[in-house]
């Protein structure tokens, strides 16, 4: 007896190989998606957040500037000498000691005494008043902005210069140097010129 019709048929198509090839993609759809649930079930309850938490603790400062301190009063008259001998033209022996590497610019102090240096003056006879104010100060570095303010009947503007403090030295050793002395305007630097007059 032969085999029913709609019996062969069925087989016949289930053997084709366009048949095959959709069982197979199908297996392989159903096999990620199971793969797929599997990762978000497991990993999903047992992974570690990237989320950064909360915390009321104070953020750790990293960075590699200092605290800021006030700024120590044999600061303050390092930067008072500095004007009343460098920048006054006066005891420039003295200032010398005061100025540090920047200033002096590789000057030794037989060339620095002849009074040709490198720092803006401002007539020391002038000064009625220079008040200061700290831009900031740490423990070996300081920027102040001094304001020199002349007398009456000097026939001479106010001005105001930043002036840089450095720390040097290890242990009983340690003073403060002026380091830099840069007016706000624009003056040139002095030459050698006959406003640059000495003082021993």
């Amino acid at each position: 007896m032969s085999a029913h019709p709609e019996a062969s048929s069925l087989r016949a198509r289930l053997r084709s190989p366009r048949f095959q090839a959709r069982i197979f993609w199908i297996s392989m759809v159903v096999l990620v998606a199971g793969i797929i649930a599997f990762l978000v079930a497991f990993v999903g309850n047992t992974g570690k957040s990237l989320d950064t938490p909360l915390s009321e603790k104070p953020a750790q400062d990293v960075s590699q500037v200092p605290p800021t301190v006030k700024l120590p009063a044999d600061a303050k008259q390092v930067a008072r000498e500095f004007i009343l001998t460098a920048v006054a033209r006066k005891n420039l022996t003295r200032a010398y000691a005061l100025s540090g590497p920047l200033i002096r610019q590789g000057m030794l102090l037989k060339e620095w005494k002849k009074g040709a240096i490198p720092v803006v003056p401002y007539p020391g006879d002038a000064i009625d008043y220079a008040p200061m104010k700290v831009d900031y100060s740490y423990p070996k570095e300081a920027l102040v902005e001094v304001a020199l303010l002349p007398k009456k009947g000097f026939k001479i503007k106010p001005q105001i210069f930043f002036l840089t403090l450095i720390k040097v030295g290890k242990g009983d050793q340690t003073h403060w140097l002026v380091n830099g002395w840069v007016p706000r305007g624009s003056p040139q630097v002095p030459n050698g010129s006959g406003n640059n007059g000495a003082g021993g």
